[in-house]
């Protein structure tokens, strides 16, 4: 060997004897060699003598690539000897300078990716000089075919790498390739079509009883060409009984078979006239391949012959679609009814994979068109019926996988989200069906309910399943006045449901979708009080909140909340029976070993708390009960949380630890009990209420004090003070500085964003109510926010992608918009007061910087209005300011910069919407700032802005003109014009329109 073999070898080297170092050493080298000027040449001598697979396939790679990307740098001489060679591998010809004067024997004994990539330059050859240069490619390759199945099987190798390569639109194509497909399809059609044809004939003929592999690859190439060449080719009185006979042999391979039906379904898809689709349907007699489902020995057959009867149906259905004579469209259903019997058969008898998305959306499409075919026939009706028992037996799971699904592991988790996006069609499909007759959909769905109820075992837990996520899923088909009105047969549907107890319904599916389907229907009856115990019934007993499963149990909980939130007043005299059957639930949920594991997620299992909220928290409640019924819950939650917090800092770490979770779940608890009061109720109309929530806030702001800096404590605290300010209104004022006060000495400086956003709040719900609390805290906020935000900004790009950067990206916009509630909120006297006008300059300064530069559009916009609102607040016509220098602050720095330079700059981009808005608030402010300085700004952002940007003078007049008029539209579309014409002028191309 010499040097390039041995680093061909390293480097495909797959034994792991060989260090990295060397084998990159060798890629190395080989990378080199490829970039000689001799290395076709030498691709050419090594394929012609080397017997090494891994030195041919390296050859052959190196001059797929060459041809591919310098192919106009090689050689003419070169070219002809590439070809010339690999011509001669593919049909073993005999080489003028083999010194043993015989064929070139790679073929014979290599590997199938040998093979391909031999294909693969071939074909890279045909792309450039087919048939321009070398016009008899196919032909000249046709004699060849004689020497047996080594040339064939290269042959056909070659015509499907021209597939792939080229000509299949399954692939992304550039316009290019797209050219250069059409000119080498053109240029077969008039040349080799009919004679490759003919030798596909010959080959089947002559091989498929001693070679059936060699058979399937001939049928797979004529599969692929059917698509582009003349129909006629293979749809006639030869070819088609050929392919038949290949696929009604019982003696042939199921492959060869299978490979024939392809073909089938091929010559069905062609594209063609309406009219000559459904001669060619008519004429091809499908019914022949009907009787290969009903026969076990063809399973393995099925997935292929489900394939061309589905496809035959879809295009029958097609020429329905675009055939206008009556005559045409009649024949046009007859095939369809035909077909699909044995379509409905596959589908309920047999695992099809991906054929069954193909069949679902055929199936979609033709209950589509049954809607303009009312009143429905005999015959459509039942074939809507199969439909139906198509989607049951497919939505159905699996028995092997019940047990994974009742306990939800791994295979359980993996199993469900299959067969959620796999239900999605289908659903879709029934919804169709729905619309179309909704009858008998519902009647199906009755009978099929039905059925899964009459037996008295579990061993039923898939049909169950299946019948109520069919029940379930019709409701999406129905509006909501049709929910809400019923009918008889959904109103028995649902009473069905109600009054019976499944077998099964321990089991974790089962439960759930029982429970949703309840949930969905409930508004048939809302307005039946009678009917309403029975509603509950299975929310409260062991099918909902009591069931032994958490997961179902804790779903029941937020579905039950939703059956609260609809029915409402009506459960008023039933609020005693349901407390009544909730204190283990109320209890489990804050006891110890209720940990925070069990809970993650959406449905924490707190919703049966806000369920009670809504339900004792109407005013249609009596005052005395109302304040039992609270008072029964909140008392022995705060007197648990009390009980947890005594000698609390005696406790171990993992003690420490449990009674932290503990109090969290109270936290929850007590807070999503508050969301059924409303303020109107707790302070004016019934204020003893609002007293039991100030108490229990009292008790909670001491686990600030106890536990200090736990992060998901002071969140939690947090969150219930939101609630409390929407719940007790003004009257939480006096319980805010302790609370405030509590929360800033217990955060972070990078946890401040759950701060500001209370203070926001605070601060749009109260206004100047809460302005001495603001002057307060404000310093502290800014100190502790100014340590870590540089006033310059921060990070962008790839320096922003870690997870420190994105909280504090997080606490700056949380801020600027802190800011903002403040100046816009009549509160800009906050940072001017005593205590916290020292802040005022890295305020303005930070305001000032991000206006100009900030990356984020939006933040932009944010600053200007802060400025804007400042402006109009300390600067009163004609001379006044309440702060000294902020007048020249923005006259001589504001104006400029941020209104002038920063959109001069090409970055700032008319095209983005965000970017026009932030441009409507620069317009405004110069229109705020001239109403408040008059000349004084003018004359400043005149002769020292515009001058600056060499803005003639009669554009600058002509601003003058817009900005003393009334009408900010035309302002804002000069000045836009105006910065473009500078912009232009700096390129040296000054043009103004």
């Amino acid at each position: 060997m010499d040097d390039l073999e041995k680093g061909i070898l390293i480097m495909f080297d797959e034994s792991g004897a060989i260090d990295d170092e060397l084998k990159n050493q060798a890629k190395t080298y080989c990378t080199d060699v490829k970039q000689k000027p001799s290395v076709c040449r030498l691709c050419i001598q090594k394929l012609c003598s080397s017997n090494l697979v891994q030195v041919q396939f390296w050859c052959l790679q190196t001059l797929h690539e060459l041809i591919q990307t310098r192919y106009s740098a090689i050689p003419p001489e070169e070219k002809h000897a590439i070809r010339t060679t690999v011509f001669s591998i593919a049909c073993l010809v005999v080489v003028e300078d083999n010194n043993n004067n015989t064929p070139i024997r790679v073929l014979e004994a290599a590997p199938a990716f040998i093979k391909n990539k031999l294909a693969q330059v071939l074909i890279a050859l045909i792309y450039y000089e087919y048939p321009l240069i070398c016009s008899s490619f196919f032909l000249d390759f046709l004699p060849h075919l004689r020497k047996g199945n080594v040339v064939i099987d290269m042959f056909c190798r070659v015509l499907n790498a021209l597939d792939d390569e080229l000509i299949s639109m399954d692939y992304p194509r550039t316009p290019e390739e797209v050219t250069v497909a059409n000119r080498v399809k053109d240029a077969m059609r008039e040349q080799c079509v009919s004679q490759i044809v003919r030798a596909w004939y010959d080959i089947l003929s002559m091989y498929r009883n001693s070679d059936q592999h060699l058979c399937i690859t001939v049928l797979d190439s004529i599969r692929r060409f059917i698509s582009w060449i003349d129909i006629a080719f293979i749809f006639n009185d030869t070819f088609l009984p050929f392919l038949f006979d290949f696929i009604l042999v019982t003696t042939t391979s199921d492959h060869l078979r299978a490979a024939a039906v392809r073909c089938l379904l091929a010559i069905v898809s062609k594209r063609m006239e309406s009219q000559s689709k459904l001669s060619l349907l008519q004429t091809l007699q499908i019914t022949r391949v009907f009787r290969l489902l009903t026969d076990d020995a063809n399973a393995d057959l099925v997935p292929d012959i489900a394939a061309l009867l589905s496809g035959y149906a879809t295009e029958a259905l097609d020429c329905f679609k675009r055939i206008t004579s009556e005559d045409a469209k009649g024949i046009s259903m007859e095939l369809l009814n035909e077909v699909l019997p044995s379509v409905f058969y596959a589908m309920k008898n047999f695992e099809l994979d991906t054929t069954t998305l193909n069949i679902v959306q055929f199936l979609s499409g033709y209950a589509s068109t049954l809607k303009t075919l009312a009143p429905l026939s005999e015959k459509h009706i039942l074939h809507v019926g199969q439909i139906l028992e198509v989607i049951l037996v497919l939505i159905r799971y699996d028995p092997v996988y019940r047990t994974n699904l009742d306990v939800m592991d791994k295979i359980g988790k993996e199993e469900e989200d299959r067969m959620t996006e796999f239900r999605k069609d289908l659903f879709v499909l029934l919804r169709t069906v729905g619309r179309v007759a909704p009858d008998v959909t519902q009647l199906f769905i009755r009978n099929s309910l039905a059925s899964a109820i009459s037996r008295s075992s579990d061993s039923n837990v898939e049909e169950v399943e299946g019948a109520l996520s069919l029940l379930y899923a019709l409701g999406e088909s129905l509006s909501e006045e049709a929910v809400r009105n019923g009918n008889g047969l959904l109103s028995e549907l649902l009473f069905m449901l109600l009054s019976t107890k499944f077998p099964c319904h321990s089991n974790r599916l089962v439960a759930l979708v029982y429970l949703e389907t309840v949930t969905r229907y409930v508004k048939l009856i809302q307005d039946n009080a009678q009917c309403i115990p029975i509603v509950l019934a299975p929310f409260l007993d062991e099918r909902g909140i009591h069931h032994p499963n958490i997961s179902v149990s804790r779903r029941a909980s937020y579905l039950f909340m939703r059956v609260v939130k609809l029915l409402k007043v009506k459960l008023v005299p039933f609020i005693a029976v349901i407390l009544q059957s909730l204190p283990d639930t109320v209890a489990r949920f804050t006891a110890t070993n209720y940990t925070t594991e069990e809970l993650s997620g959406s449905e924490d299992g707190s919703h049966i708390f806000e369920a009670i909220g809504l339900l004792i928290g109407m005013e249609d409640v009596p005052p005395e009960k109302q304040s039992d019924y609270l008072s029964s819950l909140l008392s022995p939650l705060c007197q648990q949380v009390e009980a947890l917090l005594r000698n609390a800092k005696l406790l171990s770490y993992e003690e420490t630890n449990a009674r932290i979770a503990v109090i969290q779940q109270i936290i929850m608890a007590i807070n999503s009990l508050s969301k059924g009061f409303s303020e109107r109720l707790v302070t004016a109309s019934r204020p003893a209420i609002g007293n039991m929530f100030k108490q229990t806030l009292d008790v909670l702001l001491q686990v600030l004090v106890i536990f200090p800096r736990i992060e998901p404590l002071q969140s939690k605290v947090t969150s219930f003070i939101h609630r409390m300010v929407d719940t007790l209104g003004a009257s939480v004022l006096p319980y805010l500085p302790k609370a405030i006060e509590q929360l800033l000495a217990e955060t972070e400086p990078k946890q401040m964003s759950g701060f500001l956003l209370l203070l926001n709040q605070l601060i749009c719900k109260f206004n100047i109510l809460v302005r001495d609390i603001l002057e307060e805290i404000f310093p502290s906020v800014a100190d502790r926010i100014f340590s870590i935000i540089p006033r310059e900004g921060l990070p962008s790009g790839l320096d922003a992608a870690t997870e420190e950067i994105r909280e504090l990206q997080e606490l700056q916009r949380t801020l600027y918009t802190f800011l903002h509630v403040i100046a816009t909120h009549d509160l800009s006297t906050v940072f001017i007061s005593p205590k916290c006008k020292a802040y005022l300059d890295p305020v303005m300064q930070l305001l000032f910087y991000s206006s100009c530069n900030h990356k984020d559009i939006l933040l932009r916009k944010t600053c200007v209005q802060i400025f804007i609102r400042l402006i109009k607040d300390w600067c009163a016509q004609p001379y006044g300011e309440k702060v000294p220098g902020f007048r020249s602050f923005v006259i001589e720095t504001f104006a400029t910069n941020c209104c002038l330079y920063s959109v001069l700059d090409r970055s700032f981009d008319f095209r983005d919407a965000n970017t026009l808005v932030l441009f409507g608030e620069i317009v405004v402010a110069q229109k705020v700032m001239y109403d408040k300085f008059g000349d004084d700004f003018l004359v400043h952002f005149i002769s020292k802005g515009f001058s600056v940007a060499h803005c003639p003078p009669e554009m600058a007049e002509q601003y003058r003109q817009k900005l003393q008029g009334s009408d900010i539209k035309a302002l804002k579309s000069f000045y836009q014009s105006l910065i473009e014409n500078l912009r232009l002028q700096q390129n040296g191309s000054l043009v103004f329109r």
